[in-house]
């Protein structure tokens, strides 16, 4: 009998140990799949593992990155990062982060090494601290805030925080003011470039024409000279080499997946892409709970809507996304944290239901509601439901505080508890909003 259920167990392979193979791993555990992870390199991380020499045909960091999303906004639903960790964290702390994420759920017995396998149009910068120090995600990206910037019209919220950004530096005296507005492309989260550009260190120049074998010569006439090198930030292409192209197609770097996961057109959904999203907000938990939708699907636990279903939200999505980004081939796989989040949640029915919770338990519905986003809160009910949740949520703010409040304070009133500025005229619209978001 024990032999007879191992071979009906179902294979899944995971392309790739990075940030979004390793939970796809743990959902397939999770859910009683047998995963096997192919890893090109030796070692796990994908492009977080920062190495000194360059690896043809991988991915890398830089030396000094830190990452623009806090550490309560990118961790794993039910693995919460340490309490000691920074809130933006270093790329050798993200490191760390995955290697006690594999270790605690034993996910490294499951990975295989493969052998083979200057500014255009200007930007928005914005910053990783926001009003009151708080991390920016944490201060920006919550349900309350996503609801109200679903109502009010996008050139009224544009205008808020186009005027917040220049209100810290005027992106025009720098040289980086941009002609579309801030929805309509990726900010570029830096808090060091404005000071860069103050100093001397940075100088502001407009697109390149061309190289000499020494120069640089710019659009506007201008040459810097005996240049030592050039770094082409210029995002990425997206391939499948591993794949057959009758699987996943690819036109102009636009790939037509339900809910950027599913090849519609399969007779069976047997392949999910996880990770291939470009997301305002952190990528991590997002995988994660592609990968508990995924391992959901393989079994048959969760159902996809029809084709015709199918196609039309993807059509429905490439029509905001024109209709709001600037045209590139950057602005292909797009999305917002929140409202992505709920898509998969709902088809995967972990949705937090907000009557619910502020009926039975008002102090967390609060918190799920004005708080910030943060990934607990898809483990609160239905499948996959984390007993540690509720807990996670309603200590979230200690463990922001933490580890920038290393000197005790005598006679300090500062509560680290939910923020109350953003408590202020929040009970009298919340059976308002209930009736328009629901």
């Amino acid at each position: 009998m024990l032999e007879e259920n191992k071979k009906m167990t179902k294979r899944v392979a995971v392309i790739g140990a990075g940030a979004s193979g390793l939970t796809a791993i743990k959902c397939c555990l999770d859910e009683g799949l047998e995963p096997t992870c192919f890893e090109k390199t030796d070692d796990i991380g994908g492009l977080w593992r920062y190495k000194d020499e360059p690896e043809d045909g991988r991915a890398s960091i830089y030396k000094s990155v830190v990452i623009n999303t806090s550490k309560e906004m990118m961790c794993f639903s039910d693995f919460p990062t340490p309490e000691d960790f920074p809130n933006y964290m270093h790329n050798s702390r993200i490191m760390e982060y995955f290697r006690m994420y594999a270790e605690k759920f034993n996910l490294l017995k499951y990975i295989q090494n493969k052998v083979f396998l200057s500014t255009r149009r200007g930007a928005w910068v914005t910053h990783r601290v926001a009003k009151n120090g708080y991390p920016r995600d944490i201060a920006n990206v919550s349900r309350f805030q996503n609801l109200i910037r679903k109502i009010l019209p996008s050139s009224v919220t544009n205008y808020m925080v186009e005027s917040a950004l220049n209100s810290r530096f005027n992106h025009c005296n720098f040289g980086l003011l941009p002609q579309h507005r801030f929805s309509g492309q990726h900010p570029t989260v830096n808090d060091e470039l404005p000071n860069r550009i103050f100093s001397g260190y940075v100088q502001i120049r407009p697109n390149v024409k061309e190289f000499t074998s020494t120069d640089v010569i710019f659009e506007d006439g201008t040459v810097e000279k005996n240049i030592d090198a050039v770094i082409f930030a210029t995002g990425y292409s997206i391939s499948f080499p591993f794949c057959d192209h009758s699987l996943l197609r690819v036109n102009n770097n636009k790939v037509y997946l339900y809910k950027y996961m599913f090849p519609y057109h399969l007779e069976m959904y047997t392949l999910a892409v996880v990770g291939l999203i470009q997301p305002i907000g952190a990528i991590m938990p997002i995988s994660e709970l592609q990968c508990r939708l995924a391992t959901r699907v393989f079994k048959g636990l969760v159902k996809l809507p029809d084709k015709e279903a199918m196609a039309f939200d993807i059509g429905k999505k490439k029509f905001k996304m024109d209709h709001r980004y600037v045209p590139s081939q950057r602005h292909t796989i797009q999305v917002d944290y929140v409202e992505y989040m709920d898509e998969l949640a709902t088809l995967l029915g972990v949705k937090p239901d907000l009557l619910r919770l502020f009926a039975t338990d008002p102090s967390l519905g609060f918190q799920v509601l004005f708080g910030p986003c943060t990934p607990y809160q898809f483990r609160l009910m239905g499948p996959g439901r984390w007993s540690g949740a509720k807990n996670a949520i309603m200590t979230q703010w200690n463990r922001i505080i933490k580890p920038t409040k290393t000197r005790t304070l005598k006679n300090s009133t500062q509560d680290a508890s939910f923020p109350k500025m953003l408590i202020v005229g929040a009970i009298v619209i919340i059976l308002a909003i209930f009736m328009f978001y629901y």
